[in-house]
C-alpha cells in the first residue's frame, strides 16, 4: 500500500484528495493545523499529522514522530495555499515560505518522496494573448500580475531550481464543485435572479471540476511523470452568458437579470472592499488582486501535455459539473431551512 501525505487537507480541495486517495487504495495521512476544521475528514482510515507550517523545525519533528527513521511517504501532494489575504504579504508567507518549510523538513528527515505534487495556479502565468485569445500554454513566458500569482510562481521556481525533489506542478484554472465558496457566491447571486458581469470586452473562462482535478493528480503520480509542469483545465472555454445559463437551468429555470459593470467600477468596489476588510482584520473576496484576475480576458488553456503524458480528461464538462454543484447547494439550502 503506497503512502500519501496531503499537505493542507482541511480546505475545499483537500477533502476530495483525501477521499479519492482512500478510494484508490492509498494509506493516507492528512496534514492540518491544530485549528483546522475536520468536517470533511471524518473517515476513520485517515491518519492525522498536525503541523505548525511556520516553524520548520517543528514540522520536521512532527514528521519524525509520524513515521520512524528510514520510512517515508511515497507521494506528497502540497495543496496548502491562500487565495485571499488580509495582508498581501501573507501570500508570500503561506504560498511560498510554508512550502519551503515542508520541503526542507522532508529533506532533513530523510523522507524525500518518489514525487512531490504542488498545486499552483494558472494565475502564475498572468495575462496571455488577450487579442487573438490563443489558448495559454506552458511555452508562454509567465508574467504574473497579482501578488497571489507572484507567490505561486516563486514557489514553482523554488521547486524547480532549489528543492532537489522530484516534482509535478499543476497550474489549475478555476476549480469549482460542492463546498467551494467563490463560485458559490455566483450561484447564490443567480439564484437571486441577478448575474453581475465584469467589463465589456470579450472574456473566455475556463473551469475544472474538483473531482477531475483530483483524479488528474493521482493519474499523474501513477504515470510516474516527474519534473514537469501541467496546465489543468477542462479543454474548452465558456462565456459568462453560458455559465449563467447553465446555473439558471440547474436551479430550475431561474429568470436572471444580467448586469455589466465597467472595470473602473469593479476596481473602485474592490479597493473599498479590501480596505474595509483590512480595517476589520479580515480577508475580502473582492480586492485589488482579485480585480486583476477578473480583468483578465483570456483564460483559454492548452492541456495537450497532460493529455499526452498521463491521459488527462475531464469527466465533468461544465454543464454536468454545474448541475452537481447546484444540487449540493440546494441540498444545503434545504437543510438550513429545517
Amino acid at each position: 500500500m503506497k503512502r500519501l501525505l496531503v499537505i493542507g487537507a482541511g480546505g475545499f480541495i483537500g477533502g476530495f484528495i483525501a477521499r479519492q486517495g482512500l478510494e484508490r487504495g492509498y494509506d493516507v495521512t492528512v496534514a492540518v493545523r491544530q485549528s483546522t476544521s475536520r468536517r470533511y475528514l471524518t473517515d476513520e482510515r485517515l491518519k492525522f499529522l498536525v503541523l505548525d507550517y511556520g516553524d520548520a523545525e517543528a514540522v520536521a519533528e512532527a514528521m519524525n514522530q509520524a513515521l520512524p527513521n528510514g520510512e517515508r511517504w511515497d507521494y506528497v501532494i502540497h495543496n496548502l495555499g491562500a487565495t485571499k489575504c488580509a495582508n498581501f504579504r501573507d501570500f508570500d508567507t503561506i504560498n511560498y515560505r510554508y512550502l519551503v518549510n515542508i520541503v526542507e523538513a522532508l529533506k532533513n528527515t530523510g523522507k524525500i518522496p518518489e514525487c512531490f505534487l504542488f498545486m499552483s495556479s494558472l494565475s502564475a502565468m498572468g495575462p496571455v494573448d488577450e487579442k487573438t485569445y490563443r489558448p495559454i500554454t506552458n511555452a508562454d513566458v509567465p508574467h504574473p500580475n497579482t501578488r497571489y500569482g507572484l507567490s505561486k510562481m516563486k514557489a514553482e521556481e523554488y521547486l524547480r531550481y532549489r528543492s532537489e525533489l522530484p516534482y509535478i506542478i499543476f497550474r489549475a484554472t478555476g476549480v469549482y464543485g460542492p463546498r467551494e465558496k467563490d463560485y458559490l457566491m455566483m450561484i447564490k447571486s443567480i439564484d437571486g435572479h441577478i448575474d453581475v458581469g465584469m467589463g465589456y470586452r470579450k472574456q473566455l473562462l475556463t473551469f475544472i471540476y474538483v473531482d477531475d482535478l483530483v483524479g488528474a493528480m493521482f493519474d499523474a503520480l501513477a504515470a510516474g511523470v516527474s519534473n514537469k509542469t501541467y496546465i489543468i483545465s477542462e479543454p474548452r472555454s465558456y462565456t459568462q452568458k453560458q455559465f449563467r445559463s447553465m446555473v439558471a437551468d440547474a436551479l430550475g429555470g431561474r429568470w436572471v437579470l444580467p448586469l455589466k459593470l465597467p472595470m473602473w467600477v469593479v476596481l473602485a468596489v474592490s479597493t473599498l472592499a479590501e480596505k474595509f476588510a483590512a480595517w476589520r482584520g479580515k480577508a475580502s473576496t473582492l480586492n485589488r488582486d482579485k480585480y486583476k484576475i477578473m480583468k483578465q480576458r483570456n483564460w483559454s488553456c492548452d492541456v495537450s501535455e497532460a493529455q499526452a503524458d498521463f491521459g488527462f480528461h475531464a469527466d465533468y464538462p461544465l454543464e454536468r459539473g454545474v448541475r452537481a454543484t447546484v444540487d449540493a447547494y440546494l441540498e444545503e439550502k434545504k437543510k438550513s431551512k429545517k
